[in-house]
């Protein structure tokens, strides 16, 4: 596989750790959620709900 490939889902996983601290949510439990999941990750962070507390 290209190595661009692998970069831009990287690239994908940092956005989605940054994107679940914005929502008080792990960011390091999403980083490696979104290294599997990918893209429906961030479908997944869009659509939640921001967490209440901290």
């Amino acid at each position: 596989m290209d190595n661009e490939y692998f970069v831009g889902w990287g690239t994908l996983a940092l956005i989605n750790a940054g994107l679940a601290q914005g929502k008080n949510r792990s960011g390091l439990n999403w980083f490696f959620l979104s290294l599997f999941l990918g893209p429906f990750a961030t479908l997944c962070l869009v659509i939640a709900d921001n967490k209440a507390g901290a």
